[in-house]
């Protein structure tokens, strides 16, 4: 009996053992080791972690951190609201002089005093020549005290003035002029008043 020999016959490719085509076949994808990637990580962290660029612009530790320290705000204060109780009459010339300093051009008139509440007080200046000439206003009071400084026929300022800031005006007399400076207030107060010429 003549002998048989047999060929394995090669499979088509793309076809399984089981003859299900690509399309069915589904290859389980091919997994990294985890280790790889962790050792990658910590490579590139310490690699980056190592570079640092440093400079010297002159300036030490100390006075930078000086600096800083510096930066920040300080405490906020509030004003003492005692240093707006009114002085009495013997204490009066000390607050002028601290509240109206000496000037450049000498004053031409002054006024000042101690109020009781509701009172209103009224001062004439003597005759000013013509000119320009500052006012400066000032007062000690809890609350505002009014100043009216007015001409025979102008009322040049009419200005309720909150006590602990001073307020200047620039007054320009066309003719000689007398001006009257009429001071009300409401409760006790200081009031003080400059005219110079300028």
């Amino acid at each position: 009996m003549p002998s048989v020999r047999r060929f394995s016959v090669p499979r088509p490719v793309g076809v399984s053992p089981e003859g299900t085509t690509p399309a069915t076949a589904r290859a389980a994808p091919a997994r990294k080791p985890a280790g790889a990637v962790v050792g990658v990580v910590l490579a590139a962290g310490l690699a980056l972690g190592g570079c640092e660029y440093t400079y010297d612009d002159g300036r030490s530790y100390a006075a930078s951190a000086g600096a800083e320290a510096t930066a920040a705000p300080g405490p906020l204060f509030t004003r003492d609201p005692l240093t707006r109780d009114p002085v009495g009459q013997d204490e009066l010339d000390g607050w002028v002089a601290r509240t109206l300093p000496e000037a450049p051009q000498p004053a031409v008139h002054i006024g000042a005093g101690v109020l009781a509440a509701g009172e209103v007080r009224s001062d004439a200046s003597p005759v000013l020549v013509t000119g320009t000439y500052a006012l400066t206003l000032a007062c000690r009071s809890q609350r505002r005290v009014n100043f009216t400084v007015r001409s025979d026929t102008l009322t040049l300022v009419d200005l309720g003035l909150r006590c602990g800031i001073n307020r200047e005006n620039v007054i320009y007399l066309s003719a000689p002029t007398v001006l009257t400076v009429t001071v009300e207030a409401r409760t006790e107060a200081n009031y003080a008043f400059r005219l110079r010429k300028l």
